[in-house]
């Protein structure tokens, strides 16, 4: 494990490693991780009631499937809304529309809810760059997550999407790092994580 006063540097600098990866991937190999890891990723909602998801972008598993895939669990979907100021994660019941929002990515059309609104998930697909099997998750750096995951159940599942070299053995952390209890890989499937201490 990285050392305090190191942890920004070493989280930043697998940041970018992370992001250059994505980006070399091969068009083919990531439609069919995305196949693989959306199919895993349903199975393992069922069950569920309502989720906090998010649409990928087109280095992230899910990209091209996701939202529309959940149409098939029937649930109630929350999508973010990245505000125009802040870093504080807004939330919108997904209605199949999506329109390019803030730093291009896709939000739902239709009324905006508060950043509250992700507590009445039971279960929140958050990005991420990489996931550390004790549930430690790297994401881009802009915090919007984790200030989003202080308003969760504390029942609630949180899964993290990653390409199979992104499940590592451990990833630095910072004490406002907020940790998932699961992943889906494309080859792994929906993995159970231990928690951090466990």
């Amino acid at each position: 494990m990285t050392s305090p006063p190191d942890t920004g540097a070493a989280k930043n600098a697998l940041r970018e490693r992370m992001v250059a990866r994505r980006r070399a991937r091969p068009a083919a190999e990531r439609a069919a991780a995305s196949a693989a890891a959306t199919t895993a990723l349903l199975r393992g909602l069922r069950g569920a009631r309502a989720v906090a998801a998010f649409a990928p972008d087109e280095t992230e598993l899910g990209y091209g499937r996701l939202p529309a895939a959940f149409t098939q669990l029937g649930l109630r979907i929350l999508l973010p809304v990245v505000p125009e100021s802040g870093r504080e994660l807004r939330w919108a019941v997904d209605t199949g529309r999506l329109a390019p929002g803030r730093f291009g990515l896709l939000e739902p059309v239709g009324p905006r809810l508060g950043p509250t609104a992700i507590g009445t998930a039971d279960v929140v697909v958050v990005p991420a760059l990489a996931v550390a099997r004790d549930g430690a998750r790297l994401g881009r750096g802009g915090g919007y997550y984790d200030r989003a995951l202080q308003h969760v159940r504390a029942d609630a599942v949180l899964v993290a999407l990653v390409f199979d070299d992104e499940l590592l053995d451990e990833l630095p952390i910072e004490a406002h790092d907020q940790p998932v209890s699961a992943v889906v890989t494309p080859s792994g499937g929906w993995q159970e994580l231990r928690s951090p201490g466990a």
